[in-house]
Order: C-alpha cells, then sequence, then structure tokens
C-alpha cells in the first residue's frame, strides 16, 4: 500500500512542463486521497498551464509511477497554479512561460506559404528574413516545413543550437535567428509523424526557444494545406500571410486555395510574391518569361491583395568564405527587389 508521504515524494519530482520546476517546488501537489481498501490514490496537480499535450504525458508519467509504487488505481484532476503563485517562479514577472504563444507577446507573425513545392517559397522566407534584419528589425525565422526542412542548407548554416537554462538558445545567421527540423535531424533523415506529433514539435518551437525580443516571426510553411499550416492558423491567430507562386496560372491557381484558407481561418494575405516571373539574359538584356506571365496579378485580384514584388529567375552571387548559397547581397539586382519587398512589408507591419 503506498502512502501519502510516498505520493507526495514521488510526485514531487515531475516538473511542471511549463515553468521547468518540481511540482514540490511549484506547491504543485494541491491534494493526495488514498482509500485504503481500494488500494486508490487519487491526486490533484495545479499547473502554470492546463490543456497542452505536456498535460497528458504528466499525467500518464503520474499513473506508471504510482502504480509501480504499488497503487491499484490512480485517479488525477488538474487546475491551475494561482497569480501569485505564478509570480514567485516567474525571472521575468511578465513572462507567462508561453513564450511567443503569450497574449503578452508584441512579436508580429509572418507565414510565408503557397500552394504546391517548388515556387520558391523557403527561398523568399530566407531572403526576405535576411533583409527584414539589413533594414535593423529583430528577425526569427521558423522552418516549419518539418517535413522538406531547407532552411539550414539555405542560409548556410553549419551550426545546432544549443540548450541553456532548458530553453533551446537559436542559431543566428546574417541577423536573423532561426529554428529547424533540420537541427534535430541526423544525417537527413526521413521525418514519418503524424499530425499531433507535428503540432507538438511547432508548440516546442514557440514556447521552448528563447527568442528574446523579437519584431518579427516568419514561418517558412510546408506548401499546401496540411496539419502544419493548420496548427499555425489555430495557435496564431494574428498571423499575417505573403502566398509564393510563379507566374503559370496552374500555380496560381493552386495558390489561391493556401489563401482562401488564410482567409477562411481570418489570417490577412498581406501581398503574393511572384517568383520565376523571367529569365533576362546576359547578353542581350531580353527577358524571357520562361513560365508565362500574370499569375501574380490573377493571384492578388482573388484574394483581393497586392503584387508586393516579382523576382527574376537568376542565381544568387556565392561568396566561398561566407557560403549562403540562397541569401542575395542587397546590392544585387535579385537582392534589390528582396529589399524593395521588405519595406513594404515593414510598412505593412507596422501600421
Amino acid at each position: 500500500m503506498v502512502t501519502e508521504q510516498q505520493v507526495r515524494e514521488l510526485v514531487g519530482k515531475l516538473k511542471d512542463p511549463i515553468l521547468h520546476i518540481s511540482l514540490a517546488e511549484s506547491n504543485g501537489i494541491d491534494e493526495v486521497k488514498i482509500k485504503e481498501e481500494k488500494n486508490h490514490v487519487s491526486v490533484k496537480l495545479l499547473l502554470a498551464k492546463t490543456g497542452t499535450p505536456e498535460q497528458l504525458q504528466l499525467q500518464m508519467q503520474v499513473v506508471n509511477m504510482l502504480k509501480e509504487a504499488g497503487a491499484e488505481s490512480v485517479g488525477i484532476r488538474f487546475g491551475e497554479l494561482s497569480e501569485e503563485e505564478l509570480r514567485k517562479h516567474r525571472v521575468n514577472p511578465n513572462d507567462d512561460g508561453l513564450g511567443l504563444l503569450s497574449p503578452n507577446c508584441k512579436t508580429k507573425f509572418l507565414a510565408i506559404a503557397s500552394g504546391k513545392g517548388g515556387v520558391g517559397k523557403s527561398t523568399v522566407s530566407v531572403n526576405l528574413a535576411v533583409s527584414l534584419a539589413r533594414l535593423g528589425k529583430k528577425v526569427g525565422l521558423i522552418d516549419a516545413d518539418i517535413y522538406g526542412f531547407s532552411v539550414p542548407d539555405m542560409m548556410g548554416i553549419i551550426k545546432r543550437p544549443v540548450v541553456r537554462s532548458e530553453k533551446i538558445i537559436p542559431v543566428e545567421r546574417m541577423g536573423v535567428k532561426v529554428i529547424s527540423m533540420g537541427f534535430f535531424v541526423e544525417d537527413n533523415a526521413p521525418i514519418i509523424w503524424r499530425g499531433p506529433m507535428l503540432g507538438k514539435m511547432l508548440t516546442s518551437f514557440f514556447t521552448e526557444v528563447e527568442w528574446g525580443d523579437l519584431d518579427y516571426l516568419l514561418l517558412d510553411l510546408p506548401p499546401g494545406t496540411g496539419d502544419v499550416a493548420l496548427d499555425v492558423h489555430s495557435k496564431l491567430p494574428s498571423c499575417k500571410e505573403i502566398i509564393v507562386t510563379t507566374p503559370h496560372p496552374t500555380a496560381a491557381f493552386v495558390a489561391a486555395r493556401a489563401g482562401a484558407m488564410a482567409i477562411q481561418t481570418d489570417h490577412e494575405v498581406i501581398g503574393v510574391i511572384e517568383n520565376m516571373s523571367y529569365f533576362e539574359s546576359k547578353v542581350t538584356k531580353e527577358k524571357e518569361y520562361v513560365f508565362g506571365t500574370g499569375g501574380g496579378e490573377k493571384l492578388a485580384d482573388e484574394l483581393r491583395t497586392e503584387v508586393l514584388g516579382k523576382l527574376p529567375l537568376q542565381q544568387p552571387d556565392w561568396n566561398e568564405e561566407d557560403f549562403a548559397p540562397s541569401i542575395y547581397e542587397p546590392d544585387h539586382k535579385v537582392g534589390r527587389v528582396y529589399m524593395d519587398i521588405a519595406e513594404k512589408v515593414i510598412s505593412i507591419l507596422d501600421k
């Protein structure tokens, strides 16, 4: 038969998933009752936040732990810690432990989306993030394309995040703080996850990463309208979106679905970026419209927004000493287009 003292000692060692301190330290064990005739243990726990995926994990830990200690059955109820108790355990009194998901967060969110893969959405994401940083903004970038992560390679990032005081420190490159699933996967291994697991990873990127004070957080979304895009829409109701397309009518038609999903979930589409708009010959300076014309304008009209910029087909100039294979320099022809787009984005987001 397990005793109340044993229950308090065992459960007290487990950590509050938001505060990252033990339940004993947070005074999170509110009540312990034992029915000896049934060998049943009933526990009420108080957490910094209830209703999270981590709460379910904690519940399973408690049940397994107490059954191993001798209980026949275990009942658990959850409540939330008082504001007075929460203030005792926060390093920053304004920090509610939710990170970027906190209602107190001043960071502005901008998702970069597309209807299909291969239109250059990630290239747009990294160059827009770097351009915003070049204009003096404090910028973060989440590579939320968890199956098809590419941001670290595009930005020439070879470092990995470190953990400090139980928080993940993002890698900073070209003035942008970056986090990506690619940092946590060995040898480019495939990701075989279902929707709830993807949502948990995305939540971790928002809450367990030490972003610091950001003006903007950009999210490079997976193409289409799948689980991750839905999670972003539900977790970040104030998020704005940019839709990337090529001039081809089919690409614009497919991209319209991503834009329609954003609108249906109350995300404002602030603009369209048309990538691969044309190819300009270095010899003749003549423009070849390889993928046709009009896709960007058509999509912008359908979504009742504007075309923020048109990007030609052209490779960045590579610097072997500071290698970032997809980043354009600010004085490069394409780099100047990105700087113009970044200025427009600032004027829209800072209204």
